[in-house]
């Protein structure tokens, strides 16, 4: 049986034919753990560079591969003088008694040359793994600031609405005041004409909310229009830090910088190894058959060969790869003490700067704040009751508004501060 809907009333039609696009273009705001996770999965130098680990995985079985055999045929029994049959006359037969002779040879690597080649090879992927984290991690501090940007702008155009609500209540008393016959017209007019100051606030907040989210779109390699993506998350500080040694530490056990450089000190140091067992002399085993009816022996017909070559290894014997790749393992460790002390001044220095950061928010969140609002509210209060001049009540409203987005725009520094604080320890020690 069939079931008959009853038809719908031309208001719930229209109804619904408004809100089902909106429920369709209507998206959740994402949380930085999304937004990583889609930028994880569809950056494309990302992408790109796990690529390239790929490849040094695959350089691995190269590496492994043993020496191809080689296969030989040679002839012999070649008639150089012509031939001369009684009765008949000279004649050459150069192909008579030809002799063709298939061999194989096959070189041997000594000194374990292939382990040697494919540990070269796996440390050589280790490092490039560790290089793609590096960039990872470069990346999303590159990420996570413009994550804040984006908040921070939401949080600015925020401020400027509310502003302007705030203002729009003045203008309608001021107004009142006006027709009561409390303030001249000019005093009116100065009031509505500073509006336009919080339409331009409003606007610019807007263009730089869009901005940013633009460019976080490209960073995530999507074409989401504007309108439909959003981001949410905390914009707030913490004043709790943990000492100073213990983000070293983190930052000694976590830089993936740090652990390629390492690792190339491993690898220059089985590279050393490789070197001197290339400059080893490898020998070529050879073995052949032959069929040679010439022989006096009846049963010798029938013969199978063997030889050995071994290159004499007096003038090269790999001299100037063992003395290279000994140099290499001293720059590598060079290296490696550059990218510690590196380590050291980049936690230090983002550790300062959110110290800095903290030390500034401090005062605004236990008194700068508060007093600027109660500032604004009892001067309004004294101008709507005539107990203030115009002037006051104008740099009441211009102090509110400067306390408020300093207040703003340092959240945003400690948040990036923060942020190099994670990119200096390697991990994110700091929501």
């Amino acid at each position: 049986m069939k079931r008959v809907l009853p038809p719908l009333s031309v208001p719930a039609a229209a109804a619904l034919f408004v809100l089902v696009p909106a429920l369709l273009v209507a998206q959740p705001s994402l949380t930085w753990d999304q937004v990583k996770a889609r930028f994880e999965a569809a950056n494309p130098a990302l992408k790109a560079d796990a690529l390239s680990v790929d490849e040094m995985k695959a350089a691995e079985t190269t590496a492994y591969l043993r020496p191809n055999p080689g296969i030989g045929l040679s002839s012999d029994g070649f008639q150089i003088a012509p031939h001369t049959t009684p009765g008949v006359g000279t004649h050459w037969l150069p192909l008579t008694g030809n002799q063709l002779v298939p061999s194989i040879n096959y070189l041997h690597e000594r000194e374990r040359k292939r382990e040697l080649r494919l540990q070269s090879a796996k440390e050589g992927t280790h490092i490039a793994g560790s290089q793609h984290e590096d960039l990872e991690r470069n990346l999303l501090f590159d990420l996570r600031s413009q994550f804040i940007q984006t908040l921070q702008a939401k949080a600015v155009l925020e401020l400027a609405k509310a502003d302007l609500a705030y203002y729009d209540k003045i203008i309608e008393i001021s107004r009142s005041r006006y027709k009561a016959g409390d303030i001249a017209q000019i005093d009116l007019d100065r009031i509505e004409l500073l509006r336009v100051q919080y339409e331009v606030e409003i606007q610019a907040a807007i263009v730089n909310l869009r901005t940013s989210k633009i460019q976080l779109l490209q960073l995530l390699n999507e074409r989401t229009p504007v309108e439909q993506f959003d981001v949410t998350g905390p914009f707030d500080f913490s004043d709790q830090l943990k000492p100073l040694e213990d983000f070293r530490q983190i930052a000694l056990d976590e830089r993936p910088d740090l652990r390629a450089a390492l690792e190339s000190i491993q690898q220059a140091q089985t590279n050393h190894k490789l070197a001197i067992a290339n400059g080893s002399a490898d020998p070529t085993f050879s073995t052949w058959y032959s069929y040679n009816p010439a022989f006096n022996n009846p049963f010798g017909r029938y013969t199978l060969g063997a030889s050995v070559s071994v290159p004499l290894r007096i003038f090269d014997r790999n001299q100037g790869e063992k003395q290279r790749t000994l140099i290499d393992i001293d720059r590598n460790k060079e290296l490696t003490d550059a990218a510690r002390a590196q380590v050291f001044s980049d936690v230090d220095s983002a550790y300062e700067q959110v110290e800095s950061n903290v030390a500034l928010l401090r005062p605004y969140m236990a008194q700068y704040k508060d007093q600027a609002t109660r500032v604004r509210d009892t001067v309004t209060y004294a101008y709507d009751h005539g107990g203030a001049s115009l002037m006051d009540f104008l740099n009441a409203q211009s102090d509110y508004r400067a306390v408020q987005l300093a207040y703003l725009q340092l959240i945003g520094s400690y948040l990036i501060a923060v942020g190099q604080l994670n990119l200096a320890v390697g991990r994110e020690v700091i929501q």
